[in-house]
Order: C-alpha cells, then structure tokens, then sequence
C-alpha cells in the first residue's frame, strides 16, 4: 500500500503559504493522532544563519496553535549539536533560537531541549537494526506523547540530503547517538590549542583525560567517545576524525531515526520545507540554491515524505540531487530504511490547494 505524501505549492513567505498548510492540516484531518494533555514536541532547525532556509516562526506559530486547539501541550524542541557554535549547548542554542524569532513572542511556544544542558541526557532504545541493536537518542522523547518533525530538505556532504530521516536520526539523537552515527574513531587533544583549563578533566564520565605537562591526554583505552570533551572545550583543542563512511553515516542515521520512531509508535507527524533549496545543510554558514522552490509536505511516514522531496526537486531541477549537490549516493537513507523494514518508500503524491 503506497503511503499518503500531501503537498501545497507555496512560497517562502506570507499569510498564503501558513494558510496553505493549515488548511491542508484541518481538511486532511492530520492533527487526529494528537489527544487532549498530550505532551508534543514540535521538533524543527533553528538555522545557523538568520537568513537561511529553516521553516520561519509564523508556520511554527500556527502549527502550534492547531495543536493547542487539540487540548494539548505543544513546545519547540531540539537537541545540541557536536560541532562548535552557537547550537553546542542548551544555553547558546536557546539564544540562538530567539535570536532567529523563535522566542515566545513570536510562536506562542516554550522551548525545551530534548537532551539536557549539555546534550548527554540520554535514552537507549531497543532496534532490530542490522548495525545497532541499541540506539542513543534524547531522553525527553521517550517521554512525551506525541511529535511533530518539521524538516529543511537540502542536500548533505555526508547524507547526500537531509530532511525528515536525518531530523530525526541526526537531530533527535544523545551526544553519544551523533559521535556513533559521525565519528570513526576517538577524540585526541590538539595540543598548540589547548589551554590546561581541565574542564575536560572535569567532565569526563570515564576519567579518560590527565593533564599532563603541555596539554590535556585523552587514553584512548578507556575513552568511549562520548563527545563530552567536544562539548566542555572553549578553545578548539579536541579533535575528531570524521571520517566514517558515508554509507555508514547514512545507515546510522536511518537507525537512530528508527529509534525515535520506535519511541513514539503512530504519533508522529512529518512536515518537509521544498523552500530556499540548499546545496548545504541548515549548520552551515554559507547558501546555495541548487532547485527552485516548491512547497511544503506532510505525511505520516518520514521514509514517504524524503522519497517525495527527492522526486520532486529532481523534477524540478531538471537533475539528479548528486549532479546539483554532493556526488554521492544519496538514495542510502531510502533503500536501507526499506532493507530493515522501517517506513514506506512507496507514497501517493496528493497535491493541494
């Protein structure tokens, strides 16, 4: 049975676009999964750059409101990210996020993040997955009631795209999900930066970290790349090789987003932005435009809804993602998520007006 994929052609911004897709949301019925007190997450990107592609406040604000006409307790969720910046603990992140008009004010909605200060409150999730048995994601999700993924397709230098999948498996993952599905080997201290701070020292779950004479040491026997290290230090003196495959980092990805699946049976709803198209991922700092854009999607199947958003942005580009993008395989998320039985790749478009 091929999976239902809605799509209304908008534009980027305006009064239309949001009314478009409330109106896709009410007449489809798409907000039945959600029950009076329930808990939701409304799981989103809050950009690196203002001015970049993430779905703006105003689609937020209404998906919140619609949620919240349900009796439910809708907030913005999120997750630190392992790479330097604004996003690599809940404190800057939030800033960041309000910076880019995702404070109350402008979307009626508190923002919680998902795995704690430092991204390390964690949740392990039984998979029947062909790599992990277990995967890490942020503890609060196995907490809630229901979620709401909303996503910026855009091409990936390692995931060849991002969108719902990688949201999720990326996004919604522990510190220690992202090293696992990231990193190939452990941290090492690049010692010309380091500053004998010891906030490393300090943090380290597993005591893995001496100051020795010149700089931090991390023993590699007992370090179990947790990412705690990347997280504490200010000076950019961790180092990491992220040099796994990217078929591994794809796969990885498809199974922690399994595990958040898997957390929140059917009560998850899946909405993909076809707007501001980038070469890029939202981390990044700069923008290229690889498609014109298209609209926005929902489905309630996250595999559905990537497999749409590829179709259409070739369709429209008139190429292939990895001639207009990342030369890479890009179809891994897809064709693993369908191997281990995880979603539907098979969809009926439906479009709206």
């Amino acid at each position: 049975m091929k999976e239902k994929v809605y799509l209304t052609r908008t534009s980027r911004d305006g009064d239309y676009s949001v009314n478009s897709l409330r109106n896709i949301i009410e007449s489809k019925n798409l907000f039945d999964f959600i029950s009076e007190m329930d808990m939701v997450a409304i799981k989103t990107h809050f950009g690196e750059k203002k001015e970049l592609g993430y779905l703006k406040p105003p689609f937020i604000r209404m998906i919140g409101e619609l949620v919240k006409e349900k009796k439910a307790k809708p907030f913005l969720t999120e997750t630190t990210a392992l790479y330097k910046g604004r996003r690599n603990n809940a404190v800057d992140h939030i800033e960041l996020a309000n910076d880019h008009g995702f404070g109350y004010d402008n979307t009626g909605l508190p923002i919680v993040m998902s795995d704690g200060l430092f991204g390390d409150e964690e949740t392990e999730i039984d998979i029947p997955g062909k790599i992990q048995s277990k995967v890490k994601i942020a503890s609060m999700l196995e907490k809630i009631q229901a979620m709401i993924i909303i996503s910026h397709f855009t091409g990936h230098m390692l995931a060849g795209f991002g969108a719902a999948l990688k949201n999720m498996g990326m996004g919604c993952s522990s510190r220690k999900g992202k090293m696992q599905q990231h990193s190939s080997v452990k941290p090492r201290i690049k010692k010309p930066k380091c500053t004998k701070c010891e906030l490393c020292v300090k943090w380290c779950p597993e005591s893995a970290i001496a100051m020795e004479e010149d700089s931090a040491v991390i023993d590699q026997a007992r370090c179990i790349g947790c990412g705690q290290c990347l997280a504490v230090c200010r000076f950019d003196a961790v180092r990491y090789n992220w040099g796994a495959s990217q078929e591994e980092v794809q796969k990885n990805i498809v199974e922690h987003a399994w595990g958040v699946a898997r957390a929140n049976e059917n009560k998850i709803l899946y909405i993909n932005s076809l707007l501001n198209i980038s070469k890029d991922c939202d981390c990044m700092l700069t923008y290229e435009n690889i498609s014109p854009d298209i609209g926005i999607l929902i489905s309630n199947d996250p595999v559905a809804i990537d497999a749409a958003s590829i179709d259409l942005v070739e369709k429209e580009s008139g190429k292939r993602l990895s001639e207009i993008a990342h030369n890479i395989n890009y179809r891994i998320q897809i064709d693993y998520a369908k191997e281990i039985g995880f979603g539907n790749p098979d969809y009926e478009l439906i479009e709206t007006t």
